[in-house]
């Protein structure tokens, strides 16, 4: 849908923007559910200049940056959500959410109207019950809220299950594209000057999505690496070739069990339609092309060969060492922690196990740095987390039990530190535990919950000499082995490398 371009008199009167927010990434497999509730906190939501000053080296923060410097522009901070305090640590979004949030949202656009553009900081993969699409429908009512000649657009993640639907209502999206997320902010700063471009006519859309049934856990998508990286690099070279092309790959989410999963390529153009789908061909046929390395370009290890393996690296010397669990998503389970205990492990820093109900008991009880540590941490809330883990030892730290980053370290056996967060931690840099107290050079192991973020910090730094990347033998949630996952709007069949689908990039247009 090419949606209309504003008379060129928009050049000459100020130009007002609103800006939204709202965002989650969906594992719809958690049992529990986000609520209205865990999108409210200190901060949250924002609006006016809260909104816009909330995430700065973002998406948000290239945006009003780069907005900012253009004459005659107003932004609007229309009150949203940040993302919420569970984290990605919860399941699918209420359908009471996501109605009082955008409810508020269109009730504002109408209050403060009229707007000339709208711009909207998503993620992509957010799983409401009872909308099947929920990125697409926000675009529907702002688009019904705004009217036809307002320029609406988009920032996401690149694990946003998108399919075409959220540019039937928008003019444009801009997608991440390195994973780790390096990029946020340049794509913000595309949104921003997009934005003053097609509200002065400059910039016509057009646009081509197309589906590539391809599925594949997120601990592989590392755009660091072949063929991830050459998939980026390709975006990036026709982006070069072709002036106002843009290219985005959305490498799907699969933890969400939502109808559009899987691989999305999307290109828009400046009134070149036949160069748009020249274009998403050529990316759907390359994908397709290199489906099998792209699946397996990653090596995982069950977590206790995965310990072994951190053991021989720790006596020859190869430390640090990070062992990374790409596969626990709500951060409570404790079969790595185990492991480590059951290997007899020495010097390892664990960051870290979630358990909301030891912070509640360290701050009813009053434990303080100093005091004995006896208690069973993690497990319990869903198979995937397995069972608590008997932690004894002394409390090394305690900060701020109650709230929402709360957590405490307990030192125990020889030289290990276990740190028992509120809710799921996922460390990315070795400052982040710097920033906590902790003396890296203290550890030889440093066990931690993440896919691929935590390269930012500990691999393209050379922080670390080892990486192991390890999961559980059992396909529990964030498990290599999707088969393994109850899908209800999802089949697998339909999608490399669960079924046999036929391809054609050239017929194969979503909406």
């Amino acid at each position: 849908m090419n949606h209309p371009t504003p008379a060129a008199s928009a050049q000459t009167k100020p130009l007002r923007i609103a800006v939204l927010n709202f965002m989650h990434e969906t594992v719809t497999f958690l049992a529990n559910d986000t609520t209205r509730d865990d999108f409210v906190y200190p901060g949250s939501p924002a609006r006016d200049e809260a909104l816009l000053q909330s995430d700065p080296h973002g998406y948000m923060g290239g945006f009003v940056k780069f907005a900012r410097e253009f004459a005659g522009l107003e932004l609007v901070g229309i009150e949203s959500p940040l993302f919420p305090k569970t984290d990605i640590g919860s399941g699918w979004v209420t359908n009471e959410a996501f109605e009082h949030f955008v409810g508020i949202m269109i009730a504002e656009l109408h209050r403060q109207g009229p707007f000339d553009g709208v711009y909207m900081a998503l993620h992509g993969a957010m799983g409401v019950r009872g909308v099947e699409r929920p990125e697409a429908e926000l675009a529907r009512r702002v688009r019904e809220a705004v009217g036809p000649d307002a320029a609406l657009i988009g920032t996401f993640d690149p694990h946003g299950n998108e399919d075409g639907m959220f540019l039937h209502y928008a003019n444009l999206a801009f997608t991440t594209k390195y994973y780790p997320h390096y990029d946020c902010y340049l794509q913000g700063e595309r949104a921003a000057r997009a934005m003053v471009r097609s509200l002065r006519g400059d910039y016509k859309v057009a646009h081509v999505t197309k589906k590539v049934p391809i599925i594949s856990p997120t601990v592989v998508q590392w755009t660091s690496t072949s063929p991830w990286m050459d998939l980026v690099q390709r975006a990036l070279t026709w982006e070069a070739r072709e002036p106002d092309a843009f290219v985005n790959v959305f490498f799907g989410f699969p933890w969400a069990d939502t109808p559009d999963a899987g691989m999305t390529i999307q290109v828009m153009t400046n009134d070149r339609p036949t160069l748009a789908e020249e274009i998403a061909t050529d990316m759907a046929e390359t994908a397709w092309r290199k489906r099998d390395a792209l699946l397996n370009s990653t090596r995982i290890h069950e977590i206790g060969e995965g310990v072994a393996l951190a053991r021989h690296a720790v006596a020859n010397g190869a430390t640090p060492v990070v062992l990374a669990d790409h596969s626990d998503r709500s951060g409570a389970a404790t079969w790595l922690l185990k492991s480590i205990i059951d290997h007899d492990m020495a010097r390892v820093l664990v960051a870290a196990v979630t358990d909301a109900n030891v912070l509640d008991k360290v701050h009813t009880l009053e434990i303080r740095a100093g005091d004995a540590f006896d208690m069973p941490v993690g497990g319990r809330v869903d198979e995937s987390a397995g069972e608590p883990a008997t932690i004894r030892g002394t409390v090394l730290h305690v900060s701020d039990p109650t709230g929402r980053s709360g957590w405490i370290s307990v030192g125990f056996g020889d030289g290990n530190v276990l740190v028992i967060s509120r809710y799921l931690m996922q460390i990315m840099t070795p400052a982040a535990l710097t920033a906590m107290g902790f003396d890296l050079t203290a550890y030889d192991v440093i066990a931690i919950k993440s896919r691929v973020h935590f390269r930012r910090g500990f691999d393209d730094s050379g922080f670390a000499k080892t990486i192991v990347l390890v999961e559980p033998a059992q396909s529990f949630l964030g498990t290599m082995r999707l088969d393994g996952l109850d899908y209800k709007f999802v089949d697998l069949k339909q999608y490399y490398p669960y079924g046999n689908p036929e391809f054609d990039a050239a017929a194969r247009q979503a909406l």
